[in-house]
């Protein structure tokens, strides 16, 4: 990311820095970033702001030890203002709140979309050492017939009472079926709108 995009002179050597969950995608907090900010959440990994109060560079979670771990930061077009998306590393907010909104950050489900990104880089980009990749190669019908194994063994944990072997059959079944959905070539999206018309019904 060239910091030369980034307009620091329009608000006094500072720009509003909106922190994003990576894989929620709920909006955490926000803060203000100068260059020098900037510069060592790229460098360190651990996103850092410039504290008006303390009038100093203060990185989000010095004192607490809930620091905010950097996965990308992005200009908006007026290159006035920064999004950082992180992995919070507990309460984001200092009255112990997940959010400085007062929201609930529980839900990890936006994680699939990084996984389907992997499942497709696997198919266009495979590898030997890849168990996704290989299902690929065997084609449709070897990928068909491991959703169907999956989902007769999630059948079969659902009749007992163990958590675990129930939620790994649960995850192994979600994975396999997200690769069908590639290896068809299609989009969850496009089964999401599914469901979201049969909602309006």
């Amino acid at each position: 990311m060239s910091k030369q995009k980034i307009d620091f002179d329009k608000m006094n050597g500072l720009v509003p820095a909106i922190v994003q969950d990576a894989i929620s995608g709920k909006v955490l907090m926000q803060g203000y970033m100068n260059e020098e900010a900037l510069t060592k959440t790229e460098e360190t990994g651990q996103v850092t702001f410039f504290s008006r109060s303390k009038n100093r560079l203060w990185t989000k979670g010095e004192t607490s030890g809930n620091f905010m771990k950097l996965v990308s930061i992005a200009i908006d077009c007026d290159g006035d203002s920064i999004l950082v998306k992180a992995n919070p590393r507990g309460p984001v907010c200092h009255t112990g709140s997940d959010t400085c909104f007062d929201e609930v950050n529980s839900s990890k489900t936006g994680f699939i979309d990084q996984l389907r990104a992997i499942i497709k880089d696997r198919k266009n980009n495979p590898s030997d050492k890849s168990y996704t990749a290989s299902l690929f190669a065997k084609g449709i019908n070897k990928v068909a017939q491991k959703v169907g194994e999956e989902a007769v063994e999630i059948v079969i944990e659902a009749k007992d009472d163990n958590k675990e072997l129930f939620l790994g059959e649960a995850a192994d079944l979600m994975f396999h079926y997200l690769v069908l959905l590639e290896a068809k070539g299609y989009e969850l999206d496009e089964v999401m709108e599914v469901l979201m018309e049969r909602h309006k019904k």
